[in-house]
């Protein structure tokens, strides 16, 4: 952990320690042992962290080193029946560093995002950060993924930091939640009201508030269909 860097970049946007605390809604000696390197960064607080300095998620990653909290390595055959080799023609890819352990048969990819700013929208990142268990409810269904909730705007039904489990495949019913992928990467989770013939109507719940974007401003709209509040 390169203690010295994050103060600056601190300095830099004129912000405390107290500040980031508050913008990670954690303690602010939590923050303060995070960046000494006594507590491990999490993947999401580095995400938040990398938002709130106005910085790229892989710069904060760069500077925290060892001192993010990695996804869960799968685990190791058990003993026994050897595993199968699989066979694909080619030879299998070098694993970057820092890149997030490959997926298991079970998973799904998790997104990651930071808050941006009209209607609290997010802005998505390039590649997964992660892997989780695929829920029941997923089974066999192809590209789906998780993303966290960023920011209080779908409280109190998703605090920051839970994680979505999203069907990108069946089509959004009202009352139900979608995350609506706009142009230059920006993306919104919000509750589904209705297609017009030339607009998105969406609802928010904190503060209330109904929210309508031009149907050309859409790139895709994708189900939400479960939550995982440990993240």
């Amino acid at each position: 952990m390169d203690a010295n860097w994050f103060q600056q970049a601190l300095d830099r946007v004129g912000a405390s320690q107290a500040d980031l605390a508050r913008h990670l809604r954690l303690a602010p000696s939590a923050v303060s042992r995070m960046l000494k390197g006594e507590r491990q960064m999490k993947l999401l607080e580095a995400v938040q962290v990398a938002d709130f300095l106005g910085v790229s998620q892989e710069e904060v990653l760069r500077y925290a080193g060892a001192a993010v909290e990695q996804p869960p390595r799968p685990e190791p055959p058990r003993r026994g029946r050897p595993p199968r080799p699989v066979l694909t023609g080619r030879s299998p890819r070098p694993i970057q560093p820092g890149a997030p352990p490959p997926p298991r048969a079970d998973a799904i990819p998790i997104r990651s995002a930071a808050r941006g700013g009209g209607e609290q929208e997010m802005f998505l990142g390039d590649g997964p950060i992660g892997y989780t268990p695929r829920p029941a409810n997923l089974t066999g269904v192809r590209d789906a993924y998780a993303i966290y909730m960023i920011g209080d705007s779908m409280e109190p039904r998703y605090a920051q930091g839970w994680l979505l489990h999203v069907n990108p495949f069946k089509p959004p019913t009202r009352d139900r939640d979608v995350v609506v992928y706009k142009k230059e990467q920006a993306v919104l989770i919000k509750q589904f009201i209705r297609w017009d013939s030339d607009a998105l109507m969406l609802y928010q719940l904190n503060p209330p508030q109904e929210i309508r974007i031009p149907r050309e401003e859409i790139v895709e709209c994708h189900l939400v269909v479960g939550v995982d509040q440990e993240g």
